[in-house]
Order: C-alpha cells, then sequence, then structure tokens
C-alpha cells in the first residue's frame, strides 16, 4: 500500500511548493513522476520548473521530451511512468487515480478552490476506504503543518 500525503496549498501555488518535495526526493535518491490535470498544464509546469535554481535545480522531462527513462522527473497528464519512479506528485487532478506501484504519492491541491477541496475529499475518502496510509498536510506561513 501507498503512502499517502494530502498537501493543502493555502498560500501558493503547486508550481512553487513543489521545488522543496521534489529536491526532497532527489536527495532521498527517488525518482518522481508529477501527473498534471491537462497538457496545457504539463508545459507550464515544465517551463516553471527549468526556472528552479533553489533549493536544487530540477533535472526532468515532460511528455514528447527525449530520455523519459532516464529522467528522475517526469512530467504527464497521462499514465506513463518511463523513469521507473516509486513517487508520485498529483496536480489539478480531479478524480482518484490508481496510486499502485508507487511507494509514495503527494496530492497537492489548492484550498483557494471550493472544487478542488471537494475532489481532494473525494480522493480522501476513496483512498481511506481501500486501505492506503494518510496524512494530511496545511501549508501554513511558514511550512507546512500535520494534522493529526
Amino acid at each position: 500500500m501507498a503512502e499517502i500525503g494530502f498537501y493543502h496549498l493555502t498560500r501558493t501555488g503547486a508550481h512553487e511548493a513543489l521545488p522543496v518535495l521534489l529536491g526532497k526526493t532527489l536527495d532521498a535518491g527517488k525518482r518522481a513522476v508529477i501527473r498534471c490535470g491537462d497538457p496545457k498544464a504539463v508545459a507550464v509546469l515544465d517551463e516553471a520548473l527549468w526556472k528552479v535554481s533553489e533549493p536544487v535545480w530540477l533535472p526532468h522531462a515532460a511528455t514528447g521530451g527525449k530520455y523519459p527513462e532516464r529522467q528522475p522527473i517526469w512530467i504527464t497528464a497521462a499514465d506513463d511512468v518511463p523513469n521507473g519512479a516509486s513517487f508520485l506528485f498529483l496536480t489539478g487532478i480531479g478524480d482518484a487515480l490508481p496510486v499502485e506501484p508507487f511507494e509514495r504519492v503527494f496530492d497537492l491541491f489548492d484550498g483557494q478552490d471550493e472544487a478542488a477541496v471537494a475532489a481532494a475529499r473525494v480522493r480522501w475518502v476513496a483512498l481511506r476506504d481501500a486501505g492506503h496510509t494518510l496524512a494530511y498536510w496545511r501549508q501554513e506561513a511558514k511550512g507546512w503543518t500535520r494534522a493529526r
């Protein structure tokens, strides 16, 4: 079963929150796949991640990019995982998706968007009922607070 963290974004968007989480992923020696809601979001995130230098530079590619199997971070709007990632990041996803075979899942959702919050609640219930280990993280003025 996957360990799933729900990340309630209250002060930044996913583009600002992802670099720290992805940096920690790479530091742990893991690979990541980021699933976006649509191909346009993939292109926007791809462009945004190329501009990141803090906390670390994030080597990555998106659907259509070269050598997908070599990429430590893969961005897609589909179910493909060509890089063998064990960490899954979800951004702008409406419905619950299969979380296997991932070891960890990071579900980032916009706390300012009522529809996104409602969809996250639906995913939470479905994943909880499927027996996954869940954690809820709320973005604060500085950092994250884990709710128990």
